[in-house]
């Protein structure tokens, strides 16, 4: 997909700041990328809420200094499940208002909440671990949840999430284009600005620092070690963002518990409304609890 003339602009303009920053500074340039790839972008144009999100029981959350605004559907006929929408980056809980309908007619209860940084929440930045301790905020709250699904960076922090949960053989888990590798993500992102050596070695000990964390813990192809739950992967060929390689490097360990689900041509940020896709996630819900 090829950008727009403003983000061209934009991209240019960062590429020169951090090559200059990082003359002087690998460790500003790092601090400045850092910025860069944790902050959401803003829609160009404002969401409309769609009509079942007029429906919606209005949720609040006070997490980590902010205020997290989410939504709820109680079904007429509950089958005593509930269900964690969880989206991805730069995106929000409106672009998944056809999985609502869908899960609601089948008795779930849903619930979705916009990330921080994202949507009607507050915040400024966003990054896995900060999601994941968000999503874990919620199962507190208002879980516990029978199943969450969650997209891109949502699929990679709800994988983080339900590492911690308890009764997980009792749970579902559905990622969809998770981003698997964050050194995978890092790499791509640096890439973007041409960065050098420098300026990417700056930027992993600032990201160790502050995660106290090893990068590779920080994936799905590790989270899914510790999780005991069917897990239901969704992921297109094509995908230029979350990269198929990493998927198949998973596919191959034919690990018991995770079902792949594999498509061509839907790319990214279309895979999960595709309408074979939807029917399998709702089916792969509805296997638990029959």
């Amino acid at each position: 997909m090829k950008m727009k003339l403003a983000q061209q602009l934009v991209m240019t303009y960062y590429k020169t700041r951090l090559r200059t920053l990082g003359l002087v500074s690998p460790k500003k340039a790092a601090e400045l990328a850092y910025k860069i790839f944790t902050t959401p972008r803003n829609p160009s144009v404002t969401p409309k809420e769609p009509p079942v999100f007029h429906k919606a029981e209005k949720l609040q959350l006070h997490f980590n200094g902010i205020v997290l605004q989410g939504f709820r559907w109680i079904p007429t006929q509950s089958n005593g499940h509930k269900i964690l929408i969880v989206h991805g980056f730069s995106s929000y809980s409106y672009k998944f208002e056809k999985y609502i309908s869908l899960l609601k007619k089948q008795g779930f209860e849903l619930v979705a909440f916009d990330a921080p940084a994202h949507g009607l929440s507050g915040g400024k930045r966003i990054n896995s671990l900060l999601y994941r301790d968000a999503i874990l905020a919620i199962e507190q709250a208002f879980g516990p949840f029978y199943g969450m699904m969650g997209h891109s960076l949502g699929g990679l922090s709800a994988t983080l999430a339900f590492k911690q949960l308890n009764n997980q053989l009792a749970r579902r888990l559905v990622i969809i284009a998770p981003a698997t590798e964050t050194w995978r993500s890092i790499d791509h992102f640096l890439g973007l600005f041409s960065a050098d050596e420098k300026l990417k070695q700056a930027f992993l000990e600032l990201l160790s620092a502050l995660t106290h964390e090893p990068i590779q813990s920080i994936s799905v192809s590790d989270a899914v070690k510790y999780i005991q739950s069917p897990i239901f992967w969704v992921h297109d060929k094509q995908d230029k963002i979350c990269v198929f390689e990493d998927v198949q490097t998973m596919i191959d360990k034919k690990i018991p518990n995770i079902t792949f689900h594999i498509t061509q041509g839907l790319g990214h940020s279309f895979v999960y409304k595709e309408a074979q896709v939807s029917n399998e996630i709702v089916q792969f819900f509805k296997q638990g609890i029959n």
